[in-house]
């Protein structure tokens, strides 16, 4: 079974979420033979659209939840609860609020749990803790391999 990551940009401008997706399950096409979980955050953006498209896939979604008050953090929740109601393993981090400790210690377990990380990444730095470029470098310390999306169009909001 592939045990495949997501990190990425939660704030996607108009119009981005289609080309991520499309990106997304293209690179996923790569593992339909093999079994795929997919291991996720299920943060706004990037990691909700990494979720549909492994479910739509037919793949075992693995969510790693950063805190205790992490839904209430979330834009989407009904698409957070959507997601989650799909899980097919949940992981909790102790933490009890969601700051950036706990959204770090999060991406980490992510990176733990993969043997392939998928970034939805504008390629640049990490404004705070946790970010995606900041989960990225923590991938390729761990000798993670990691692939790069972030189509011709895409913007960040």
């Amino acid at each position: 079974m592939a045990r495949i990551g997501i990190t990425g940009h939660a704030r996607l401008a108009r119009g981005t979420a289609e080309l991520v997706y499309d990106a997304l399950t293209a690179e996923l096409a790569r593992y339909a033979g093999d079994g795929l979980r997919g291991i996720t955050c299920l943060c706004d953006g990037a990691d909700q659209i990494f979720a549909r498209a492994v479910i739509e896939r037919g793949g075992e979604l693995a969510v790693v939840l950063p805190a205790d008050d992490y839904r209430e953090r979330l834009v989407d929740q009904d698409d957070f609860d959507r997601l989650l109601g799909k899980a097919t393993h949940v992981s909790r981090m102790p933490f009890r609020s969601s700051d950036r400790r706990a959204f770090k210690a999060a991406s980490e377990e992510v990176v733990r749990q993969s043997e392939l990380l998928l970034a939805v990444w504008d390629g640049r730095p990490s404004r705070e803790l946790g970010d995606t470029a900041d989960v990225v470098g923590t991938a390729h310390s761990a000798g993670l391999p990691v692939v790069v999306l972030w189509p011709a169009g895409a913007r960040r909001a």
